[in-house]
């Protein structure tokens, strides 16, 4: 796998929490367990799709997981965190 391609998700999931006043898991291990399963994903199946969530093979389907999936933000609301571990609410 591309660690270029890593990197560029990275990038794009540090813009995205901030841009929501969020942030990445702190725990490296498991934040760079889902860069990668994201970069993985991206590579294998043209999306970035949830590496927590299961792939039906389906596009239309599996477009409401492709991160940021659907359910993040009621994730964040509810629990402070999505269901990856990845995106924190620096708020709860």
């Amino acid at each position: 796998m591309s660690e270029e391609l890593e990197k560029e998700v990275r990038k794009w999931a540090e813009e995205y929490a901030a841009g929501h006043g969020w942030i990445l898991n702190p725990d490296e291990k498991q934040r760079a367990a889902v860069i990668k399963g994201l970069a993985r994903n991206k590579e294998k199946h043209g999306s970035a799709y949830c590496p927590c969530r299961v792939r039906s093979g389906d596009p239309e389907k599996d477009r409401s997981i492709i991160c940021p999936c659907i359910y993040h933000q009621d994730e964040l609301d509810q629990a402070g965190h999505c269901t990856c571990n990845f995106f924190y609410d620096t708020q709860t």
